[in-house]
C-alpha cells in the first residue's frame, strides 16, 4: 500500500524544521548574553537584504542557462519570509528583475553606487549580499563568505560562514575571508556588512543544490539564524 504525500503539507513542515534551526542555533549562544552584557540600548539593527545582481544582469550563467541573479534572488525572498515570520526588521534591495530593463541606460557601476546608497540610507544596517561563485572548471565547491572591514563585519562574516558549513555543508574546507576592495558594496558601505558566495554555479553538485527549493530554504534559514546570533550577542534580545 503506497502512501499519498501532499507536497505542500511537506514543504510546510520543512519550513518548520527551518525555523527551528535557526531558533536552536540562537539558543547555543543564548548563555553568552550574560557575560557580553548589552553593548547598545538603541533601536535593533535592520537586516539589508541584497540578491546580487538583477535585470539585465544575469550575472554568472551556468552551463544549463541557470542564472546566478535568480537563485540569489529566489534565496533573498526565502530570507526575507522566514525573517518576516520571526518579526525581524529588514530592507531588500530588489525585490524581482523589473528595474534595470534598458541596455542604453544601464551601467553596473551606477547600480552598485544606487545600492550602496540604499543600504546607506537604512539606520542601524546589517548587511547580507547574496551571491553565487563561478570558476573555468568544476572543480571548486562550498559556500564561502566574505566580510567588510571591521570587526563587526568579521564576526559575522565568520559566524555564518561556520554556520553554513557545520549545518549544510559539513565537508567544505573553506574559510572565512576579507573582502576584496574591489567589491564595491562591501567596501563602500557604512555598515556591518557581509557577502556570502552560496556555491559554484560551475560545480554539478553545487548547481544542482542551489536549484532546489528546499536548499534554498536551508540557506536562508542558516543565514537567519547567524544574523539573530549576531544581533543576540550585541544585546539586542
Amino acid at each position: 500500500m503506497f502512501l499519498t504525500i501532499d507536497g505542500k503539507k511537506v514543504l510546510d513542515a520543512f519550513l518548520a524544521l527551518c525555523l527551528i534551526l535557526a531558533a536552536w542555533m540562537l539558543v547555543q549562544t543564548a548563555g553568552q548574553l550574560s557575560a557580553v552584557g548589552a553593548e547598545t540600548t538603541g533601536a535593533p539593527p535592520c537586516l539589508v537584504i541584497d540578491p546580487g545582481h538583477g535585470g539585465l544582469d544575469g550575472g554568472a550563467i551556468a552551463f544549463n542557462g541557470v542564472k546566478e541573479s535568480d537563485l540569489n534572488l529566489a534565496i533573498a525572498l526565502k530570507l526575507d519570509a522566514l525573517a518576516g515570520f520571526c518579526g525581524v526588521n529588514t530592507f531588500l534591495t530588489r525585490a524581482d528583475d523589473s528595474a534595470r530593463s534598458d541596455w542604453q541606460s544601464y551601467s553596473e557601476h551606477e547600480d552598485l553606487v544606487h545600492r550602496t546608497e540604499l543600504i546607506n540610507g537604512v539606520p542601524n544596517a546589517v548587511l547580507i549580499s547574496i551571491h553565487q561563485n563561478f570558476f573555468p572548471t568544476s572543480q571548486p565547491s562550498g559556500a564561502q563568505v566574505l566580510y567588510a572591514a571591521g570587526e563587526l563585519s568579521r564576526s559575522l562574516g565568520r559566524r555564518t560562514h561556520d554556520n553554513l558549513v557545520a549545518q549544510l555543508q559539513p565537508a567544505n574546507r573553506r574559510v572565512a575571508e576579507p573582502a576584496s576592495e574591489r567589491l564595491y558594496i562591501t567596501s563602500h558601505v557604512r555598515c556591518p556588512a557581509i557577502l556570502v558566495e552560496c556555491g559554484f554555479l560551475s560545480n554539478i553538485t553545487d548547481l544542482e543544490l542551489l536549484s532546489r527549493d528546499g536548499y534554498q530554504t536551508s540557506l536562508a534559514a542558516v543565514l537567519l539564524a547567524s544574523y539573530l546570533q549576531y544581533t543576540a550577542n550585541r544585546g539586542y534580545l
